[in-house]
């Protein structure tokens, strides 16, 4: 199926209202398709977004207002529905405002963060090449980012590599390492850094745990569904290499 067909369910598609048949289809080609998997990614993105926006009501005193004359009939339906647009135009932009405050770009990429590792492991597309040697994974990437990511062989500290993949977050293409914990996979995404070194900032998103550093001019993501002390061990290991 080509990206141009596709593309036309993909709404339908985050939004899961496929049936069973057309989205196995379409998570057959996201599986092959990097630049199919990104638009999924800015839809995500939006839809969060949206989600995240607080809702405001009326004031009482407006809403008495309206509901006094309207079982008066003495405004039209016409009026009425202008009134109730432009109540809702404030709530929204209010609700925008307030959003813009209140969310820091590490938010929204925490956030894009485990959409990525949600999507890596439903889609079945956890890694492109699978190795447990760093010396074959490491090349795997040349050519396909502008920037050489570094991979650790963890085996010894009790996380395996088990392959990388090429993902994006933001719409950006990052190196996604993937390692194992017994059962629990961890993804560790790698770009770039666009400022000097970060402390290890650790957070809890959607019931995955989530840790970001920033250092040798570039910024990690770990993430997974390992318990707490766990991860920590794991981001102990990898800055420790």
């Amino acid at each position: 199926m080509s990206c141009e067909v596709v593309n036309q369910d993909l709404d339908a598609y985050v939004d899961r209202e496929l049936d069973t048949e057309a989205s196995t289809v379409v998570q057959g080609h996201l599986a092959g398709c990097a630049s199919c998997r990104a638009r999924v990614a800015e839809r995500q993105a939006l839809g969060r977004f949206v989600r995240s926006a607080p809702y405001y009501s009326a004031p009482d005193r407006l809403r008495a207002r309206v509901a006094a004359q309207a079982t008066q009939s003495r405004l039209s339906s016409r009026v009425l529905a202008w009134a109730t647009a432009a109540a809702l135009v404030v709530a929204i932009g209010g609700g925008v405002s307030l959003l813009r405050t209140a969310r820091t770009p590490d938010d929204v990429a925490a956030e894009a963060v485990v959409d990525g590792h949600v999507r890596s492991l439903m889609v079945d597309h956890l890694v492109d090449v699978q190795s447990t040697d760093r010396h074959t994974v490491k090349p795997w990437f040349l050519g396909k980012l502008d920037f050489s990511p570094p991979v650790a062989d963890l085996t010894e500290s009790g996380f395996p590599l088990v392959g990388g993949r090429l993902d994006y977050l933001d719409g950006r293409p990052v190196a996604a390492l993937v390692y194992q914990r017994q059962q629990h996979t961890i993804n560790l995404f790698i770009s770039p850094a666009d400022g000097a070194s970060a402390p290890i900032d650790s957070r809890t998103v959607r019931g995955f745990h989530v840790r970001h550093w920033s250092g040798d001019g570039m910024s990690f993501w770990a993430i997974s569904d390992l318990n707490d002390r766990e991860l920590t061990e794991f981001v102990n290991a990898i800055i420790g290499r």
